[in-house]
This record gives C-alpha cells, structure tokens and sequence, in this order.
C-alpha cells in the first residue's frame, strides 16, 4: 500500500527540516514592518509636535497680544519658542525627504540627528531652563479669576479641539518632545539588524540625543544655582543681624582668613585666566555704564534747572536785537528743549537704567563665585589631606564648579549683547543732539535774518563790532570808577602778642613765601581737616592730599597741621608799613583785590625800601635730651643753630648750641624772633562805609 511505502516518512519530514528557515524570514519580516512603523512614528508624530508649536505660536500667543493685556507675560510663557519652531521645522522637513530614499533612509535620519544636534541643544535647553519659571506664570494667572478668563477663552477660540483648560498643556509639549527623541531612536535601533550598515549610526543618533539630554539638564541645574544666588537682595540692619548664626559666622571667617593667605602669599590663588578676562571685560563695561548713567542723570537735572529759568520774559528797556532773543529763546524753552529732555529720558536715561539694572544680576554671581572658591579651596585642601569630604562640602564643591562654568559659558555672550545695548544708546544719545543743534541753528538762523545788519558787508559789520565794543568798554571803565570811590577802602589792624608769636614762627620755619590767610571761616568736617577762623595766618606745606586732590592743601597753622580747601586761602607777603621797623601782613601783588573783569590802568606808585628785620632764635618750648646725641632746652632760651638738619639730611631735627653744649633738638620746637621790640605786625581788615546823609 502507498500509505505503507517506506519514502513517506522522510517527505513528511521536509516541512520540519525548513521550519526554523521559516521562522527566521517571518522574524526578520516582523523586524523590518517594526522598523519601518517606527520610522513613520517618528516622522508622524514630529509633524504633530511642528503643528501644535504653530498653534501655539501663531495662534494663542497672536490671540493673547490682540487682547493687549499688561499683567499677562508672553515672554516670559513661551521664552524663545520661536527659534524651537524654526529649528523643528528644518528637522521636519528633513525627515520628510528621506521617505524617498528608503533604501539609505536610516543613514540619512542618523546623519540628520548629528547635523541638528548642537541646534537643538541650544534652543531646547534655553527653553527648558525656562519652563519652571513659566509654569509659575501659569499657576499665578490662576489665581486671578478675569486672567484665567482671558486665557481660557483664547483656548477656546483658537483651539477648541485640544480641550485644554490652561497654557501648561501646550508649554510642556517641547519639553516632552526633546526628551522622546532617544527613545524613538531606541525603538528603530531594537527592530535593526546589528549586521545594518545603519546600525552603529543609528547608535551614535541615539547617544548623540542622550547627550543632548544631559547637557539641558546640566545648564538647568546651573540656572536654578544662577538664580539662587544672583538676585539682589535689599535687606536692614535687622533683617542682615537676624540671618546671623553660628553656621553663618564660621564659614564667613574661615573665607575672611583664607582671602587674607591669598593677599599675603601664604596660600597660592586658584587661577583661571579665561574667567579673568572674561571678568575684566564685564567690570569695565560695567564701570563705563554706571559713570554714563550718573552724567546723563546729572545732564537731565542741570537742563530741568535750566529750563526753570526764563530771563526772556522779564520785562527790560531794550531796544534792538533784544526782541530777537526773548522770541528766540521763548521758543527754545517752549518746545525744543522740552522736547529735547522727553526724547532724552525716553531714548537715552531709560535703557541706561534698563542695562544697569541688568548687569546686577551678574556681579552678583561673580561676587558669589569668589566666596564659593574661597570654601572650594579649603574643602580641597582637606580633601588632599583626609581623601574624603561630606556630602555637603562636595555640594558646595559642585556650586562652585555650576557657577563657574556657568559664567564662563555666558559671560562673552552676555558682554557683547551688553556692549551692542550700550552703543545703541551712546547713537542714540549723539542723534539727539544732533538734532537739538540743527532745530537750535534753524530757528536762530531765521531770526538773525531780521536783524538789521544780516545783509551788511563783512567789513562793516566787523567795525560795527568794534564800536560796539568800545562804546561797552567805557561805560564799564566809568562804572568800575564809580565802584571804587564808593566801596571803602581797607584799614589796618594790628595782631596781638599771641599772634604775633605764632606768625613769626611760621616764618621761621617755612619762610614768608609760603603764607597764607583764610579768606573765611573753615569748619573741618573729614578726617585731618582744620577748623580755622577768617583772617587766620598759616603755612603751605603740600598743595595736595594724600590722595592726590589738588583742592585740599596741607597747611601748618602754628602747632597743628590739616588739610583746608584750596580755595579759601589767599596768599600773603611781608611788606615795610610807614612805621620804622614794623611789619604788617597784606595780600600778594598777583591776587587781585576785588574780583571784577575790568582792570583800570596802574598809576605809578611810590617804590618803598624794605629791609629784612634782624631775628633771634629761641626756644619755643621746653625740651629734655634723651640720647647723649641731644641737647636739653628751656622754653625762651637763645640759642644758636649750627645745621638745620640732622646728618641723614632730614629738616624734623636741627643741630644747635647752647650754653656751649652741642646736640640735636627737634626744629618744631624752635622760632625766630626779633632782636628788639616787636612793631607791629598787622592784618588787613574792612571797615563799612559809613551811611551818608
């Protein structure tokens, strides 16, 4: 029988020998169908994700700018969800181009990933470092019931068919989407053969996305450490003494002790040449705003003083060009020059304060850098001594490194916005008064056109000119006569022993050349500064401070020594007064009496014979000798000064003799007086006119 034929059994086992051949073709169908599923996911859904950034974009935010609403921060909602659409789109049309090419489809997808890689981290990291402050916004406009309103029927309008009820569902959307990127990969890479050409592309797709990763939540992580410690915070004596603790005060001093062994060399400073640069460039930028920003401040408040100020409309007898400038200058003062100060604080002194206001967030950080190095280096001291840290010190380790890097990354952008921002103003502020001349030149070029002599020849109008000016000078020459015969004129008034005393000391020490009176009472009010009294005699000794200010003087008034303004001293000579052998103090010939910019002519004036008066040194206190090399003094006792120095040259010692005995003194307790009975010496004083019937 056929069914007893003993070639059935093996043609019934040739469908068992193909079976695993078999299943291996089906597996590899089911990969490839897995595959391809997973390559049309990740382009389906990529044009989904494109098409609600539209909505959202185009849509709701346009929607909610239409309804104009100030307590409504779109910038702060979608951040930079512009440039996230403007790099999806390019991805997306990318991918879309690769369906045509299915047989290198895989490579052309993986070298895609790799080409927007370094886009995509920098959009989509900006806009995740700002999707929590965001989602505050959100939960803040909640809490207000005519926002929330606002904002729901603007969902409802645009985009009915989502059922959103807030803007979270559509502002967490790019964050889910960057985030799902390695996984998609993931799925193509698990239903791809590891003998694919794509494979290992696939491969570097997926850890390039993973990387991508990292890094936002990396720059995240240094945000959120940014912000904690930039913001500026305006806190009392109380509040500043309240945050006081003992955990507090030993880290305050232990970073205080370590900045000391920086300064004195006894522990080296941590370099990083790059952050120094960078740090350099922001201090300056940040100098030069803050002196611009006090000058503009200055220049608006001198101009409001200005404009207070309308001498045109003061009623003067006066004929002639006189009518030209009140019109002239009421029109200034009416429109130009208001005009002028708005365009003023609107374009220049607002976005001045704008950027200043913007450069605090940084020197805070950079201010909070150095006392995070300060704590890194004395946790990485210990930790090369013991080999371990807590896990404390090794997150303060990781803040400095997060502020760090953080300022290193941003600080060339933020400076070169910075310095764009300030030359927008610097333009702005030259434009303005650029066009304030041109406005000023026009208007006063028509009324110069309506003077009379507008249309004269060059060489008349010069001798005009002149005539003018000399018709002006005599009518100052009288005046200045008239002035003198009825101001008085000054009378002498003796000094008194004591001053006497005091005066010829300074002379003896600094010489007559360097005498000064106070011009009028001075009260010190700064450190090392002298209270004097009007009429006061003293010494120049520096024509600056310690500082370099050439407007404080270094004077010696007879015993004590200070600083006093420059401005109320006025030098003073010995002169020979009409009694024999007396000496009176009266102003240098170079300073001019009274203060008015005419000079009449000199007369002639009678040459007087000055003779130098014979002196006496003396001792003007008593001193004890401490040293063999010194020699001890009685106050008044005459003696004889042999070197007015000491042998290093130095003038705070003079070598002397007295009673035949030779040692060094200190010359501040010397002074010279005169051989014979004192003449008199004497200040000049004002007397007032007296009132005539």
């Amino acid at each position: 029988m056929a069914s007893s034929s003993p070639d059935e059994p093996p043609a019934k086992e040739t469908p068992g020998t193909e079976c695993p051949i078999y299943e291996e073709v089906i597996c590899l169908d089911r990969a490839e169908q897995n595959q391809r599923l997973a390559v049309e996911e990740l382009i389906k859904t990529e044009a989904s994700y494109v098409h609600t950034i539209e909505l959202c974009v185009c849509d709701i935010r346009v929607h909610l700018q239409q309804k104009q609403l100030p307590d409504i921060d779109l910038e702060g909602l979608f951040s930079n969800i512009d440039d996230v659409l403007c790099v999806s789109k390019r991805f997306l049309k990318g991918l879309e181009a690769t369906v045509s090419q299915e047989p290198e489809q895989l490579l052309l997808i993986s070298a895609l990933f790799q080409e927007f890689k370094e886009e995509m981290e920098s959009v989509y990291k900006v806009y995740c470092a700002c999707y929590e402050q965001a989602l505050l916004l959100v939960e803040s406009y909640k809490k207000d019931p005519r926002l929330q309103q606002e904002i729901v029927e603007t969902l409802n309008t645009t985009v009915p068919h989502t059922g959103a009820s807030d803007l979270s569902f559509f502002l967490v959307i790019p964050v889910q989407r960057v985030t799902k990127y390695p996984l998609l990969l993931q799925k193509i890479l698990e239903n791809t053969s590891a003998r694919d050409n794509a494979y290992s592309a696939l491969q570097s797709a997926a850890s390039a996305m993973l990387e991508i990763n990292a890094n936002i939540n990396e720059y995240k992580r240094r945000k959120e450490v940014a912000t904690k410690y930039s913001k500026v915070e305006h806190l009392t004596l109380r509040e500043r003494l309240g945050r006081l603790n003992k955990h507090s005060i030993a880290k305050k001093t232990t970073r205080l002790s370590r900045l000391f062994m920086h300064e004195a060399g006894i522990v080296p400073k941590t370099e990083d040449k790059e952050f120094d640069h960078l740090e350099e460039k922001f201090q300056f930028l940040a100098s030069g705003v803050t002196e611009l920003k006090e000058n503009v401040t200055s220049y608006l408040n001198n101009l409001q003083v200005f404009l207070l100020s309308k001498p045109q409309e003061c009623e003067l007898e006066m004929e002639g060009a006189a009518q030209q400038y009140r019109r002239l200058a009421g029109m200034l003062h009416r429109t130009i020059f208001p005009e002028f100060r708005r365009r003023l604080d609107q374009l220049v002194y607002q976005p001045l304060c704008s950027l200043s206001e913007t450069l605090k967030g940084p020197q805070q950080l950079i201010r909070k850098r150095l006392d995070k190095l300060l704590d890194y280096e004395e946790i990485e001291e210990k930790k090369s001594e013991t080999g371990n840290v807590t896990y404390d010190e090794e997150a303060t380790m990781n803040t400095y490194l997060a502020i760090n890097t953080l300022l290193v990354s941003e600080l060339p952008t933020f400076n070169q916005v910075a310095m764009q921002w300030l030359g927008q103003i610097l333009r702005s502020l030259v434009a303005l008064q650029r066009d304030l001349a041109k406005q000023v030149l026009q208007e006063a070029e028509i009324e110069l056109a309506q003077l009379p002599h507008s249309h004269v020849p060059l060489p008349t109008f010069w001798k005009m000119v002149k005539e003018t000016l000399r018709q002006s000078g005599a009518q100052l020459n009288s005046f200045c006569q008239k002035f003198e015969t009825v101001m008085p004129s000054p009378v002498v008034q003796p000094l008194s022993p004591a001053e006497e005393r005091r005066v010829l000391s300074l002379v003896s020490k600094h010489g007559p050349e360097k005498l000064y009176q106070v011009t009028s009472n001075i009260s010190g009010s700064r450190d090392l500064d002298l209270t004097l009294q009007r009429g006061q005699i003293v010494a120049l000794l520096h024509e600056m401070d310690t500082k370099g200010n050439t407007n404080r003087w270094l004077v010696d008034a007879g015993g004590h020594r200070g600083y006093v303004l420059a401005g109320k001293l006025q030098p003073y000579h010995l002169v020979q007064s009409q009694k024999p052998r007396m000496q009176m103090l009266a102003p240098d010939a170079g300073v001019e009496r009274r203060r008015h910019s005419y000079t009449l002519p000199e007369t002639p004036r009678p040459q007087v014979l000055v003779t130098p008066p014979a002196f006496q040194v003396v001792a003007g206190y008593a001193f004890t000798a401490r040293s063999p090399h010194e020699v001890s003094l009685q106050a008044g006792q005459p003696l004889t000064v042999l070197e007015p120095h000491d042998k290093k040259g130095s003038k705070e010692w003079s070598l002397v003799e007295v009673n035949g005995q030779r040692g060094y003194v200190p010359s501040s307790y010397l002074m010279m007086v005169p051989t014979q009975e004192l003449g008199g010496w004497s200040l000049p004083a004002w007397s007032l006119p007296t009132q005539q019937t």
